[in-house]
């Protein structure tokens, strides 16, 4: 949603960019303006799934309200439960075609010739908010602002942990079975 809105090049999108060019945690106001006009949306209307947000108590407070105004709550908050390590690894090693958005990783997705896209060759890139630098001081912001929110939905009893550490199916499968759902309930029909 947020590189959506970046590329777009609206004043928000601009002011989006800017943060996330530096590796900065975008401020409450701009994530919640984006996060509201998301839920809006008719699609969102059957349900939605948030990966990233709310990341503070601030935000979460926002983000009951815009849903009260709807006349929903949520119904659950997951904690992927991952090391530090594993976390500057995966983003690190991600590479991405400039051109179509294809996603590689140089050990779990690599491309099939070295450095360029497999659909049209050109030379992939680290994106800067992927260099372990960037990394590195966005678990740190990320780690003191999200304490807090991990009590407040253990408080509502509905905070639920899904061990993030596996393959992408093997941790797929973990959430399904936190959301008492199973491939065939998947949301969007994914397997």
């Amino acid at each position: 949603m947020f590189r959506a809105a970046a590329a777009q090049h609206t004043p928000a999108g601009r002011r989006l960019h800017s943060y996330m060019d530096r590796g900065e945690l975008v401020p409450d106001d701009l994530t919640n303006e984006l996060v509201d006009e998301r839920i809006a949306k008719p699609d969102a209307a059957a349900g939605f799934l948030l990966d990233g947000y709310p990341r503070s108590v601030d935000q979460a407070k926002m983000l009951d309200e815009a849903l009260a105004a709807r006349g929903v709550s949520l119904d659950k908050a997951i904690k992927f439960m991952i090391t530090g390590r594993e976390i500057v690894s995966r983003l690190s090693g991600r590479r991405v075609c400039p051109v179509d958005g294809s996603v590689y990783h140089i050990v779990t997705n690599p491309p099939k010739v070295p450095g360029r896209c497999d659909i049209d060759g050109t030379p992939l890139v680290q994106r800067e908010d992927d260099q372990e630098e960037t990394v590195l001081h966005r678990l740190e912001v990320y780690g003191e602002r999200t304490k807090p929110l991990y009590d407040l939905y253990a408080e509502k009893g509905i905070l639920s942990s899904v061990d993030a550490i596996g393959s992408t199916e093997e941790v797929f499968e973990r959430l399904l079975k936190v959301l008492g759902l199973d491939g065939d309930e998947a949301p969007g029909g994914a397997q």
